[in-house]
């Protein structure tokens, strides 16, 4: 279970450090290249790194989750 807590704990750590360097970084960039108004590519490849590492550390975050709360209906259930 410790595993599974520290899994949990890196990945939401790093999905903080994501969305603040985002929102630091590129905060009015969205994170395709069709956009009302040009932007330049720098920020749009930016956003892009950005958002597809937020969305791996929270998947990731989710499932070790989802682990962790599976480990302790199991216990609970079996225990009894």
């Amino acid at each position: 279970m410790r595993a599974a807590w520290k899994v949990f704990c890196l990945f939401a750590v790093v999905l903080a450090a994501a969305l603040g360097v985002a929102h630091q970084l590129v905060p009015d960039v969205v994170a395709v290249a069709f956009a009302e108004e040009p932007q330049p590519s720098w920020a749009v490849m930016t956003a892009f790194f950005l958002r597809a590492v937020e969305i791996i550390a929270a998947s990731v975050a989710m499932i070790a989750l989802a682990v962790i709360v599976g480990g302790l209906v199991q216990r609970r259930l079996l225990g009894r």
